[in-house]
């Protein structure tokens, strides 16, 4: 499978978990440190966004980056906020000659396949976040185990700090795909 083609598999378990997340489970506190389930939904709406963007443009104008990380990208509508973005970071994805590009994101430059990689693996992290927190379970082993892998490739000590990735949890060898992966980004599970 293409990455582009995991992405889309990443994106579609993510829209079917956000899309089965009640008004009253926003409010619930996720895995990620601090975070809500309604600031999950937000971050990876902004960072579709900003991967969308990098893509269609290389980058994204300073004045827009500072909106899409400060600000409110969900409003009243979640589900729909989440769903217009992972669909902008697809068709980006998609583009002719789009894997060709160098991309610039917050953290740097690099070439799309990298920017792909790291949307693999944080949104199916974040989508096993809310699915953590909502009772529910991403099932498809096969792309939790793709998005570990791509983790342990990228995440290494540089990135293990507290509000980026903390330190790896324990995981049982009989862990499930999703709890596996949500201790190598750092969660308490």
């Amino acid at each position: 499978m293409s990455n582009v083609a995991l992405l889309q598999n990443v994106i579609d378990q993510t829209v079917d978990i956000v899309n089965q997340v009640s008004p009253d489970e926003l409010g619930r506190p996720s895995p990620c440190a601090d975070w809500t389930v309604r600031d999950v939904i937000n971050h990876i709406t902004a960072g579709a966004t900003i991967f969308a963007i990098s893509a269609e443009q290389g980058s994204v104008p300073d004045d827009e980056l500072g909106r899409l990380m400060g600000g409110d990208n969900v409003g009243n509508d979640p589900q729909g906020a989440w769903a217009t973005a992972s669909r902008r970071a697809m068709d980006a994805f998609r583009q002719p000659g789009a894997m060709d590009k160098i991309v610039k994101l917050p953290f740097g430059e690099m070439p799309a396949g990298v920017a792909l990689d790291i949307a693999i693996f944080d949104v199916a992290t974040h989508a096993c976040d809310i699915a953590h927190a909502t009772g529910r379970t991403v099932t498809d082993t096969e792309l939790l185990e793709a998005a570990l892998a791509m983790g342990q490739q990228m995440v290494g000590p540089e990135l293990r700090a507290p509000g980026i990735f903390d330190d790896e949890q324990p995981a049982a060898a009989s862990a499930s795909p999703q709890d596996k992966l949500l201790a190598f980004a750092g969660r308490k599970v």
